[in-house]
């Protein structure tokens, strides 16, 4: 077993935050998925253990992350997500429906800076906190990752959190779609979160999303 491997069933048994551990295990079922187990878990990376590529979102969803025990798995952000992924090449296929499925990420790895579903999406810091060092040790055994691709202004915060603990003093300039900053020897990517209040409303399209994928894409291969 490797080191990303044995980290990640540290993560799937984590119960440090009593408020996510109570509400990942009480969210109700979608009537959709009545008849499915969730597996209320905390939701680890997975991916390319040699990946380029380092995708940061914010946390697993009531009913996809935390009912399948992937990220950007079985929810609508992960539809655009996958699809995107599969059409700039980093994904075997355009789909994420559960762990079972034949999904394999090429030069990629995803992961979240909290591995928990938050209630209203809205971690505390405490908790952003606790999941911090997971974090870490990801980024430590990614050691191949030449891009970060943070997924709305959580993820964002968490990378430069990251950054502090390695005693790197940054500038932070403000959150928007498409910024692209150089960090030693890291380049830090910007997108809005592939979540439906902005995949529906058009804030961010197919086009926006996936010239970001083919710009960072040229860039690191």
């Amino acid at each position: 077993m490797n080191q990303l491997s044995k980290l990640n069933q540290v993560v799937s048994s984590c119960r440090k935050c009593p408020r996510l551990v109570q509400f990942r295990e009480s969210i109700p079922k979608r009537a959709s998925y009545k008849n499915e187990v969730y597996l209320r878990r905390p939701t680890p990376g997975f991916g390319d253990p040699n990946a380029r590529l380092l995708i940061l979102g914010l946390a697993p969803s009531a009913h996809g992350g935390n009912r399948t025990g992937r990220i950007f798995t079985g929810d609508e952000s992960a539809r655009f997500l996958m699809k995107m992924l599969h059409k700039a090449g980093f994904a075997n296929q355009p789909t994420s429906l559960a762990l079972e499925d034949a999904l394999r990420l090429k030069g990629c790895y995803i992961t979240a800076a909290v591995k928990c579903v938050p209630p209203q999406n809205k971690p505390l810091k405490k908790e952003c906190d606790n999941c911090l060092p997971f974090l870490e040790q990801e980024f430590a055994l990614l050691s191949q990752v030449k891009a970060v691709l943070a997924l709305g202004q959580l993820a964002y915060k968490a990378f430069f959190d990251l950054l502090s603990k390695k005693n790197l003093s940054l500038k932070k300039p403000s959150f928007k779609h498409g910024l692209s900053i150089e960090i030693e020897k890291i380049s830090l990517f910007t997108s809005y979160h592939p979540s439906p209040q902005n995949t529906y409303t058009g804030k961010l399209t197919d086009n926006m999303f996936l010239d970001l994928l083919n710009k960072i894409k040229n860039q690191i291969f």
